[in-house]
Formats: C-alpha cells, structure tokens, sequence
C-alpha cells in the first residue's frame, strides 16, 4: 500500500479528461500517474474494452479504453491521448482518455446525483455530476472498471500488482 500523498491545495480532488466531447473526472486520490500510452499486449477472450496489459514500472496492469467502454468508435492515439493510471482495490489500471485536461474540485459543493439512465453499462460507473470552468463534469466510479480488470488479469493466472515482469517480445 502507497503511503497518502501530500496535496497543498486539498480543494483540487478531481482529475479532468475528455471522452469525445463529454468531461469526465476521477478522483485525484485514485490517481496514481498520468502517461503517455505505452505499448499493450492484447489478451485473448478479454472484455471488448481491455485493450491488453502492459508492464508499467514493473508491475503488469490492465489497459481499459474509456472509448470502447462508453460504446464510441475508437480512434488511433494522438498526441493528446494519455493514460490515467489509477489504482482500485490494491491494484493499478491504465485508462486510455482522449485527452486529460486539468486538476480542479467542486468548491465545497455536493455533487448532484447520476442522471437516471438506466443500470449496468448505461450509467457508465457515474457516480455524480459537476460544473467546473461552464461544463458538466461527470465524476466516475473507477471502481467500476476493476471488474473488467480483474477478469482479465486473472486470464494470465497471477494477481496484477504480482506479476512478473513481461519480456520484450513476449506474450502472457
């Protein structure tokens, strides 16, 4: 378990990223780094929005693409699209995001509920909505993506935070 890192401005709890035109945040406690993508194995019979799993700072960890989740058609990475590696249940997940845009919080304010769309993939693990800088900001619960995550990484037969190192040119 990381030790809690030192924030000085607690007011800024939420990390902002784009999914198409839509914003969305997670909260910046779970966030563990924000990269540039890396290079992904592709693991068979995995869910459709586990892209593969790759080595990150020598742990294998599962690479989710927020696209592919939310249903949109995917799109070749660009210069803007990084990696929001976030850590859920003791171990650590890569988000593939369009774009990542800024640290913020809510002010002090609650957030106001999910809008009803419906359970299961529909409601896209919303666990709230804000406003920050004239947008509607959906906060996600990336708890939400481990069950995918965890699926995956259990097709390799070791536990994600466990596992060995993978070799240049192999495969899981």
């Amino acid at each position: 378990m990381r030790p809690h890192r030192y924030r000085h401005d607690p007011s800024k709890s939420l990390v902002g990223f784009l999914v198409g035109d839509v914003s969305y945040a997670v909260p910046i406690a779970l966030v563990r780094e924000i990269s540039n993508p890396l290079s992904a194995v592709p693991l068979p019979h995995a869910p459709p929005s586990v892209i593969g799993v790759t080595d990150y700072r020598g742990d294998v960890i599962p690479v989710i693409d927020i696209r592919m989740r939310f249903g949109l058609p995917t799109l070749p990475p660009t210069r803007r699209t990084k990696w929001i590696v976030v850590t859920v249940g003791g171990a650590s997940v890569a988000l593939v995001v369009d774009a990542v845009t800024d640290v913020f919080g809510t002010a002090g304010a609650e957030l106001s509920p999910p809008p009803p769309l419906g359970g299961g993939e529909e409601r896209r693990s919303i666990v709230g909505v804000t406003s920050y800088d004239g947008r509607m900001v959906f906060v996600l619960d990336v708890g939400g993506f481990n069950d995918d995550s965890t699926r995956s990484i259990a097709m390799l037969g070791v536990r994600a935070s466990h596992a060995p190192k993978l070799q240049k040119g192999s495969s899981p």
